[in-house]
């Protein structure tokens, strides 16, 4: 069996799930909160059947919350950024995520190998406020030795993955 991290229950479903399991995935993927109806419609089943269906795809975990999508722009945020973070030892991890957790602008924290131990995606008002979470909140926790910084001009694709 392939090796993987994360909602077991989930895993095997996907050796489970058919055709109009996909077709909701994707019409949902599209719009989240098209009504049961239509997309029972779409999919030409009853809204029970679908109902059942996406029930029992959250219970295994492959179909996770719902929410609004916020558009930071609109709040006064005008800078996306990623910022590559390298700590003293990637064991400090653990201890340096808590903190970032505390900086309510970091919208994203990534694990991740190669050149940085952390990648963080995060929304700054102006550079003023860019370089006030950089200097005051960032670079100070303790077992951070650098950051790179990358500002994000135009976000091109944003999706969920197309189930297939």
């Amino acid at each position: 069996m392939p090796c993987y991290k994360g909602n077991s229950k989930a895993f095997l479903f996907m050796e489970k799930i058919d055709e109009l399991d996909k077709k909701i995935l994707n019409i949902i993927r599209e719009n989240a909160r098209m009504p049961i109806q239509e997309v029972a419609d779409a999919c030409k089943v009853s809204r029970p059947a679908v109902h059942q269906r996406m029930q029992r795809m959250q219970e295994v975990g492959i179909i996770t919350g719902s929410s609004y999508e916020i558009n930071p722009k609109a709040l006064g945020y005008n800078i996306s950024t990623y910022i590559g973070i390298k700590l003293e030892k990637g064991s400090l991890y653990k201890q340096v995520v808590p903190q970032l957790k505390e900086i309510p602008e970091i919208v994203e924290c990534h694990f991740t190998l190669g050149p940085y131990t952390i990648l963080i995606k995060l929304y700054a008002k102006n550079d003023e406020h860019l370089m006030e979470l950089l200097n005051k909140k960032i670079q100070e926790i303790d077992g951070v030795t650098s950051t790179e910084t990358l500002m994000s001009l135009e976000q091109s694709i944003k999706r969920d993955l197309e189930i297939k």
